[in-house]
Order: C-alpha cells, then sequence, then structure tokens
C-alpha cells in the first residue's frame, strides 16, 4: 500500500507546536511503526508546488478529490478531513461557518492557490463568507451538483438528497427551481454515519435507503448532494430503481478547476492529508472508497489559525 500514516494516537511532545510524530504504515498486512523527526504542518505543504487545498468534514470528499486528480494529474492537493467534528450535516449554520472559516484560514497558511469545498453542508451555510474572506479562488459543490442535474434530466423533475443542513438551507432546491426544474428534496442524515463507518454495502444500509427513498414521486435525475452520498450509490441505486440516474458534483467540480488552472505548470501530483480525528482511523475508513494515496497526518483543531 502506498499511503502511510502520521499521527494517530498520541505525539511525543516537543515543545510547543512542536511534536515527534509516530508514523504507520501498513506493509504485506503488517503494521509498521517508527518515530520521524518533528513535524510541522508548513514542513508538510513545504515539499508540495502550488497545491489547491481541498477540504470535507470526512472521508466523503474524496469522491471529489479523486476526481479533481484525474482532471488535474500534475497538481499537488492538500486535503483536511475534520474527522474530529463530523457529522456537520446537524450542525447550527453558525457552527458550521465557523469550522469552515478556521480550515480555510489554515489551508491559506499553507499556500495554496485555490479551496474546493468538498462538502454540501458547507458549501451550502458557508460559501459566500469564504469568497469573500480568504484571497484565493473558492469552489463550492452545490453550482457543479445542479450542472450536473440540468444535463442529465430528460423530464425535468429532479430529486435531491442531502444531510438536513443541506436540505433545510433550500440551495439545491432554489437553484434548481431556478431552471424550470420541478424539485424533491429529502434530508437522509444517517448516510454519513454509515459511510465513516465502513457500513456502505451492509444490510443496514439497504434497509435505511429504502427507508428514506422508496416512497419517493416520479423524478428521472437524483442528486446526492453530500459528497459522502456517492460510496452509496449501489444501495441508493437499488432503493429509487433502474429508471432514475444518479448524478454528483464531483465530475463538474473538477471541470470548473481544470478550466480555471488551464495552462499551468504541472507538479508533482502529490496529496498530502490532514486529519483532526484519529488519522489511523482515517486511513481504514478512507480505504472502502479506494484508499488513501498520499501521507496523513493528524492535526488537532486546537492548531487551527485564529480569526
Amino acid at each position: 500500500m502506498s499511503a502511510a500514516i502520521a499521527g494517530g494516537s498520541g505525539y511525543v511532545e516537543r515543545g510547543p507546536r512542536e511534536r515527534l510524530a509516530p508514523r504507520f504504515a501498513f506493509h504485506s498486512g503488517c503494521l509498521l511503526f517508527w518515530f520521524l523527526k518533528p513535524v510541522l504542518p508548513h514542513d508538510v505543504s513545504a515539499r508540495l508546488r502550488n497545491p489547491v487545498g481541498v477540504f470535507d468534514s470526512g472521508v466523503g470528499g474524496l469522491t471529489v478529490l479523486a476526481a479533481l486528480r484525474r482532471a488535474l494529474p500534475g497538481t499537488d492537493f492538500v486535503y483536511l478531513a475534520d474527522t474530529a467534528r463530523v457529522p456537520y450535516g446537524r450542525k447550527p449554520p453558525e457552527m458550521v461557518q465557523a469550522f469552515a472559516g478556521q480550515i480555510a484560514r489554515f489551508l491559506v497558511s499553507l499556500g495554496v492557490r485555490g479551496i474546493v469545498v468538498a462538502c454540501n453542508t458547507a458549501s451550502a451555510t458557508a460559501l459566500p463568507q469564504l469568497c469573500s474572506s480568504v484571497p484565493v479562488p473558492v469552489w463550492g459543490v452545490i453550482d457543479p451538483g445542479v450542472e450536473a442535474a440540468r444535463r442529465q434530466t430528460r423530464t425535468g423533475r429532479v430529486g435531491v438528497i442531502g444531510t438536513a443542513a443541506t436540505i433545510v438551507s433550500g440551495a439545491y432546491q432554489r437553484k434548481l427551481e431556478a431552471l424550470g426544474l420541478t424539485v424533491w428534496a429529502r434530508a437522509c442524515p444517517m448516510f454519513v454515519h454509515l459511510v465513516e463507518d465502513g457500513l456502505s454495502s451492509s444490510p443496514e444500509a439497504e434497509l435505511l435507503a429504502r427507508h428514506y427513498l422508496s416512497s419517493h414521486p416520479d423524478f428521472d435525475t437524483l442528486v446526492l448532494g453530500c459528497t459522502h452520498y456517492p460510496v452509496l450509490r449501489d444501495v441508493i441505486a437499488a432503493a429509487v430503481g433502474d429508471s432514475v440516474s444518479l448524478v454528483s458534483s464531483a465530475d463538474v467540480t473538477a471541470e470548473q478547476l481544470s478550466s480555471a488552472f488551464n495552462g499551468d505548470p504541472a507538479s508533482g501530483g502529490r496529496v498530502v492529508h490532514f486529519v483532526t480525528g484519529d488519522a489511523a482511523a482515517y486511513f481504514h475508513t478512507a480505504g472502502f472508497l479506494g484508499g488513501v494515496d498520499g501521507e496523513v497526518y493528524h492535526l488537532d483543531v486546537a492548531e487551527f489559525p485564529a480569526p
């Protein structure tokens, strides 16, 4: 396995903001362990060239990161998973806005040239504030999801599923209705937990998908309005039937960034992951999405820059 994990259970303190980081790696089914020199976030990011920042509350944004890397194979990325505070979907908008602001400032401090908010909840509640408060371009995933639905629907009837915060915000509904589409929306708050707990193909996932979706009205396109939901594509497809096309924001988001950075010199195509929760758990859960390519470092939320 190409990925290595730095972080996990316990750092050895070496002074203010300087820590001897234990690293874990999996090799031939064995867990290896050794100590590294003190690691600081800026030491890690210094190895990257003009990276793009991407963040989500957990592993769901890896679906967006994968599409970005396909579209921009020579671009370096910094991915931040705020797993210590997942899920965002049940939290008040003001709290999500505060979290998103902290993360954006952290990414800017690492020298990113743009930020992708790979979280529908944060895109729905915090995108305007981020666009006006950080000095680099910011992309959300709501508009790309709307564009994906517009391209796909033939009947003009579209469904949207997402977290409670995303659905209550009405962000998708307003934009889709502005295009003249008929929209049905439903919050599916427990889906995020299924993905984060590695239960995306379980009987529990199938049961919950039927509970949320078996009584849906007639539509031909369903927007997966949370970046965790593509992991549940098979069970969602089974619940809505073969006549419904499932779309998400990842590919259109990647198109937008590819256009924005067209002609930029390629770097190494490297990825560094920062995780606010347990790094080993993140590595394990990400395995259900195809694994992690790149190093993964634990980052305490106390290290985010102050407003």
